[in-house]
């Protein structure tokens, strides 16, 4: 299967009862994350984590479903093929 590189976005909006689950997430799935960019936002109590990811649709389509299903937590991707 061909490999896409692309950008996940993640908010999450309980960061006391998530940030440990998804920064499990994250690193069980380390192998197929290029970069990555944590923001806290305090005005709107949110916490922003840009990812770059190079991997199958498989792939990153099951790291996003992990995260998708934390309550508190947004999960957004885009992808290009190379």
């Amino acid at each position: 299967m061909d490999k896409r590189i692309g950008t996940v976005t993640i908010i999450i909006t309980d960061r006391t009862s998530q940030a440990q689950k998804v920064n499990q997430i994250l690193c069980d799935c380390g192998e197929i994350i290029i970069g990555r960019m944590g923001l806290p936002y305090a005005p709107g109590n949110l916490h922003i984590i840009a990812l770059i990811v190079h991997a199958t649709t498989d792939e990153i389509g099951a790291l996003t479903g992990k995260l998708g299903t934390l309550p508190g937590v947004s999960v957004k991707s885009s992808l290009t093929k190379i």
